[in-house]
């Protein structure tokens, strides 16, 4: 029999989305067997050979790569590993510089937060470079670290270099087989939202296209990035992206209209699916029904199009509609979270084809240096990590490294909410310790170690798409049992280690957020006005005649990628306390609503571009007016109010639907 909560005991909504579980995809095996080859061998080789120290070194630079290790293409592990691994090797060698030194230990750990800071705000690869700058600088200043100083950083590198190795020993069998994959996943979920056409699911089934398209694309054009020049299998695949648009794009108006569509149309897309995975070549026959209406007509003729560029073994960018070039693939080319540094303006061509490295590189040191976000962000982490720095210098704490740990996992910038990274680090400290605590207990030390090391580091890529409270409970014990190595404490770490990380999340709670009044906002009202503002404008140029068709799908790519963001940005103050996170909620209806504009706006082109009578100029001047009055009032308030809405017009005009749609926004009031 179920029991409830007494009222008064139920726990707060912000409490229960901070410890609920995140859907994660099946467990990646071989991820999970090179974790726990590459951190046990080289603790194997040092108990060996007499220095087990050195291995216990080695096996903590190779978690730094595991955690690294997320990416399904080859090329782009490189880059998640390696390039880390050198700003790690930086670190540890700063950090064991200035050891024992004082207040210039202290003076010299606060600027690599402020540059590892800065730096992390480029995007995915160059925040993990700066967290692990900052960390292993923070280890090299806190621990005494065996042998002559280069040595830490090699053995550290090698540990790291050891997993990118395992991670490459399929690329020459595998090689562009995870880009085909990806291209693949992105066709069948299209496949699942035209099979969810006029069911409750579409909006659900839409941004899941939105988020495989961005995976997608900024899959292929990382590796495109390492080929500037023309490389057929890429363009090929490109191309296979720019060609499933028409049929996104017909979506909205097959929703619009409420009737299902034939089940022949979905199967017809995970038919093409199987021949984008495989890379086959050749004349592809689809069986599709004869159209009944501008809507099935669109349908049609876009999946007919797209089996003639799935089918063609070269097929030309320039056919297809260039919807590529808005990527938040950061300088290194890998997906970004707090950056939008990619292939726009003058640095891209007409295939879309990244800029070279270097371009893009100087134009991410320019934009760091002149972006007031990243400068903040740089300064919040510098005073926490000096404020850190100073307490244990000035009060005995054994091992005080762990503080400043503690300081940079819970305030990096795209791991979400600083308070729920605070609370579930807390949290997930107290699991691993007891871990930890089992152990180190029964586990006698010496070549016992190798085994129990092998088994935990499973656990690290197996838990941490399940949330950062997971990966805190799988790390911190393996971080635990490496220290034991080196200083034989046993379980007096585990006290200490527990009052370190309470000390660093308060640390970080107080001055990394509490005394920014910018954490107390969320930031979804003014990313959704922006969202509004450009949709006024593609509202303005869907239905010009001078604007290209490749224009007209960067824009609508670019909307729903920019609303993909404010999507995460609401989920993630959704976990925030009161009021913040109530505040938030208040956004949601509003998000979904202006997902609608666009896609009723999508859906009005389609029906243009097949027979139905254009809007007038006046049309859509008036409806492009009205959304930019509600992207202005966005950026003015708090709280959302009903807003009185002048949206008269034809009857039986095409941007009817689009009309409603815009009023149905503008009367959304928040809950008082």
């Amino acid at each position: 029999m179920s029991r409830e909560f007494p009222i008064g005991l139920t726990p707060p909504d912000w409490l229960v989305r901070n410890l609920r579980p995140q859907p994660a995809p099946p467990v990646n095996r071989p991820a999970v067997a090179r974790a726990a080859v590459a951190m046990s061998l080289p603790l194997a080789v040092g108990l060996a050979t007499g220095h087990a120290s050195y291995g216990a070194l080695a096996s903590m630079g190779a978690l730094s790569g595991v955690i690294g290790d997320t990416a399904d293409a080859y090329r782009m592990r490189i880059l998640n590993i390696a390039i880390p691994q050198l700003f790690g090797a930086l670190g540890v060698t700063l950090g064991s510089l200035v050891y024992g030194q004082g207040w210039t230990a202290v003076a010299a750990v606060t600027c690599v937060a402020l540059v590892s800071g800065m730096i992390s705000t480029i995007g995915a690869v160059a925040s993990v470079s700066g967290l692990l700058l900052l960390l292993n600088s923070v280890i090299g200043a806190g621990l005494p670290l065996p042998g002559a100083w280069w040595l830490a950083p090699a053995l550290m590198s090698g540990g790291g270099l050891l997993v990118l190795a395992l991670a490459l020993l399929a690329w020459p069998l595998r090689s562009g087989v995870p880009e085909r994959a990806a291209v693949g996943r992105t066709y069948r979920r299209v496949a699942e939202l035209l099979a969810a056409c006029a069911t409750d699911g579409y909006e659900d089934a839409r941004y899941a296209v939105t988020q495989s398209l961005n995976q997608s694309y900024d899959l292929v054009l990382a590796r495109r990035a390492r080929h500037h020049g023309r490389s057929p299998e890429l363009v090929r695949l490109l191309a296979q992206l720019n060609a499933i648009t028409p049929v996104v794009e017909a979506a909205p108006a097959a929703h619009q209209a409420g009737r299902p569509l034939p089940p022949e149309v979905p199967e017809a897309v995970l038919h093409l699916a199987d021949a984008v995975e495989t890379g086959y070549s050749g004349p592809i026959g689809l069986r599709l029904p004869a159209p009944a209406d501008h809507t099935s007509r669109a349908v049609e003729q876009s999946l007919r199009h797209t089996a003639e560029v799935v089918g063609s073994r070269s097929p030309d960018l320039r056919t297809t509609s260039i919807t590529s070039t808005t990527s938040t693939t950061g300088v290194t080319g890998v997906t970004g979270t707090t950056s939008t540094t990619g292939i726009t303006g003058s640095t891209d061509d007409r295939l879309g084809r990244p800029a070279t490295l270097r371009v893009r590189a100087a134009g991410a040191a320019r934009d760091v240096l002149l972006s007031g976000g990243s400068w903040r962000y740089g300064l919040r982490l510098a005073l926490c990590i000096g404020l850190a720095q100073i307490l244990v210098s000035t009060v005995p704490v054994p091992r005080s490294y762990w503080v400043a740990l503690t300081i940079t996992f819970v305030l990096k910038p795209d791991f979400g909410s600083v308070f729920s990274r605070a609370l579930l680090r807390a949290l997930g400290t107290v699991v691993g310790l007891v871990v930890a605590a089992g152990v180190l207990v029964q586990v006698p030390r010496g070549w016992w170690d190798v085994p129990v090391i092998l088994l935990l580091a499973t656990l690290i890529p197996a838990l941490t798409p399940r949330g950062y409270g997971y990966q805190t409970a799988a790390i911190t014990p393996v971080i635990l049992l490496l220290s034991d190595v080196l200083n034989h404490q046993g379980t007096a770490l585990l006290l200490p280690r527990l009052l370190d990380s309470l000390m660093g999340c308060g640390i970080a709670l107080v001055a990394g957020y509490l005394l920014w009044p910018e954490s107390w906002h969320t930031r979804v009202g003014d990313r959704l006005a922006n969202a509004v503002s450009d949709t006024a404008r593609y509202v303005e140029s869907a239905f010009r005649p001078d604007t290209e068709g490749a224009a007209r799908a960067r824009m609508r790519r670019r909307l729903y990628r920019d609303l993909s963001v404010v999507r995460t940005e609401f989920q993630r103050a959704l976990t925030e306390p009161p009021p913040t996170g109530r505040r938030a909620a208040a956004w949601w209806p509003l998000v979904v609503a202006v997902e609608r504009i666009v896609d009723a706006t999508t859906a009005a082109r389609v029906h243009v571009k097949h027979g139905a009578e254009p809007p007038s100029e006046a049309e859509i001047t008036h409806i492009a007016a009205q959304l930019r009055e509600l992207a202005d009032g966005l950026r003015r308030v708090e709280t959302l109010y009903a807003v009185r809405t002048d949206l008269g017009g034809p009857a039986d005009s095409v941007l009817e639907p689009l009309r409603q749609e815009v009023a149905a926004a503008r009367a959304i009031t928040s809950p008082k």
